[in-house]
């Protein structure tokens, strides 16, 4: 295939507490790092985190050996995530990270796909995700528009900008949050938002993807990870990869639902 210019990877990190355990470092920049470097795929990652822990991440992800810009300022988002026995996650928030600025954006470089990957629905207002979606190709987390940006157990609603999916070329939602953003599941709910692209996770039961007046249904493989925290930006990150080297919607689920099935299985380094 004809060569692409770069991807980018942009959004906060966290410091993340799973499941009682010590403290360690989360967030897409992170997730989506670890599954561009078992694709072999070449990206700029570019990060926000609290200054007091900046350079600890910032080492951290620059030995992933990519191209990395960790921009220090505030607190770092921070989570508290258990998984119960019912395997349904439960997460509060500890601590808020400030919003992304237009000026913070020059680690994207002449990248030309973008994963946009909110923690909070603060973290990108809309003057900035315009800044960031000019020129570019934008794959949206839809967690970034429903998560509430407070203190205590994570809540979703529906008071997100709409201004912001003028800008996205394609939209990830788990099924929790498109039950939120959308009303429903169904094909024609997700498709009023008006976005171009829709790739919507639904766990053991694989994915769907919306896309030139189509519905693409791709089937999960079943991979028993007892942490899977991190898996839908992997999926994200491979799915935008193989959408820039001209990979059809149906292809690239694939893709990326093998190659993430691989990380959590411990097939793939």
């Amino acid at each position: 295939m004809a060569a692409v210019r770069p991807l980018a990877v942009i959004g906060h990190l966290s410091r993340d507490l799973v499941d009682g355990g010590e403290p360690r470092i989360g967030g897409a920049p992170w997730y989506a790092t670890r599954a561009l470097r078992a694709l072999g795929r070449r990206a700029w990652i570019v990060a926000k985190c609290g200054e007091a822990d900046r350079r600890r991440y910032a080492r951290q992800l620059a030995e992933r050996g990519l191209p990395t810009t960790v921009v220090g300022a505030g607190e770092t988002t921070s989570f508290s995530i258990s998984y119960p026995a019912d395997g349904v996650r439960e997460m509060r928030v500890e601590a808020i990270g400030e919003p992304w600025r237009p000026r913070e954006l020059s680690g994207l470089h002449d990248a030309a796909w973008v994963h946009v990957a909110p923690l909070l629905r603060s973290d990108f207002p809309e003057p900035t995700f315009a800044a960031l979606a000019r020129g570019r190709r934008i794959l949206l987390d839809g967690q970034g528009l429903v998560r509430v940006p407070e203190l205590g157990p994570l809540r979703f609603d529906a008071d997100f900008d709409p201004a912001i999916l003028r800008h996205v070329t394609i939209l990830k939602l788990a099924e929790e949050e498109a039950r939120v953003v959308a009303g429903g599941i169904e094909p024609e709910a997700l498709a009023a938002l008006g976005v171009p692209e829709i790739l919507l996770t639904l766990g053991d039961e694989g994915s769907l993807v919306l896309a030139n007046g189509r519905v693409h249904r791709v089937p999960s493989q079943r991979v028993h990870a007892r942490d899977p925290t991190g898996a839908g930006d992997g999926f994200a990150a491979v799915y935008l990869a193989a959408r820039a080297e001209g990979h059809s919607p149906a292809s690239s689920a694939r893709r990326a639902t093998s190659l993430v099935a691989g990380l959590l299985s411990g097939r793939t380094r």
